[in-house]
């Protein structure tokens, strides 16, 4: 027995939209990153140039995953029976990297820095005007990039949306700095330099960590919501052994039902078909479904009064 949502029209669009949400955020990060460069090269500001090259991994980010996604939309074959929606997640977890050595290149320059301060960047009107007209890009950027992420159920826009969020947050203490810099205080650039590469550290451990839940198998539906659902259907007397894993918006079950041991081989199949076909309407999410069948007879009974006590349904 088993059930597969007829998705692979779904999926295609979904790759689709998310390859053209990446397609523009790439195109905005490569123009912002260019600017933060140049002028920071040219004001010779470590904490501008910095955010230069933190706004260049965010292009790196979406080139990845673009080729990422583009392997994660092959369908399923003979090597890979699942698909390769993890390669998505695959690439996640690399941008989760690209953050931890964002945060060593602007932590390493601001110490630098530190050690050889030198005259201090040259802060004028037009310092102000290229970093707030960037920080500006990144904001809009982050906030439909997430949107997106979330409509979609796409985890590497929103890892992505990290990864520029915690650019926007490099911006302003950039911004921050040279405001202290104008006022005479140019040890304000590493030191703020330093804080960036710190938060920059923190956005990467939340991508990590959100790729790790794939990568684990981590549980993506609450078993109990899930039984709850199939003991709704007529025929179905008990569950136990819920298990779900996959990425948040391709999930994979399996699970045990219990049924009247009179019931026929016909009557019992038919039950998990319909539990089968329920489950992946009722979650949208889930892609397959596979449904053990069981008679419900004082050991099976037994299996599922016992998950119920020790809290797993």
């Amino acid at each position: 027995m088993g059930y597969t949502q007829g998705n692979g029209a779904r999926s295609a669009e979904r790759g689709h939209a998310v390859r053209r949400v990446l397609v523009w955020v790439l195109v905005l990060n490569v123009a912002v990153a260019l600017a933060k460069l140049v002028y920071g090269l040219v004001i010779d500001s470590v904490s501008v140039t910095a955010d230069g090259f933190h706004s260049l991994f965010d292009g790196a980010s979406n080139v990845i995953g673009l080729i990422g996604l583009g392997v994660a939309a092959r369908p399923a074959d003979r090597g890979h029976p699942y698909g390769h929606s993890k390669y998505e997640t695959f690439a996640t977890a690399a941008i989760g990297a690209l953050l931890l050595f964002a945060a060593w290149r602007v932590g390493s320059s601001a110490i630098a820095r530190l050690a050889d301060p030198g005259p201090g960047p040259r802060v004028d009107t037009l310092s102000f005007v290229v970093m707030l007209t960037t920080l500006a890009i990144n904001i809009i950027v982050t906030v439909l990039e997430r949107r997106a992420g979330h409509r979609l159920g796409s985890a590497i826009l929103k890892a992505d949306a990290s990864h520029t969020a915690s650019d926007v947050m490099v911006s302003l203490a950039v911004v921050a700095g040279l405001v202290a810099v104008k006022l005479g205080h140019p040890i304000a650039d590493p030191l703020l330099g330093l804080f960036v590469a710190g938060f920059i550290v923190m956005a990467a451990f939340r991508v990590l960590t959100e790729a790790s839940h794939s990568l684990a198998d981590t549980a993506r539906i609450d078993p109990a919501e899930l039984c709850r659902r199939v003991l709704e259907i007529e025929g179905v007397l008990g569950c136990h052994d819920i298990r779900t894993r996959g990425t948040e918006s391709e999930v994979y079950v399996d699970l045990h039902i219990q049924v009247d041991p009179g019931a026929t081989v016909a009557s019992g199949h038919e039950i998990a078909e319909r539990v089968e076909k329920a489950v992946a309407e009722g979650f949208p999410e889930v892609v397959d479904v596979i449904a053990h069948l069981e008679p419900y007879d004082l050991y099976q009974a037994g299996k599922t009064q016992s998950q119920e006590r020790s809290g797993l349904l």
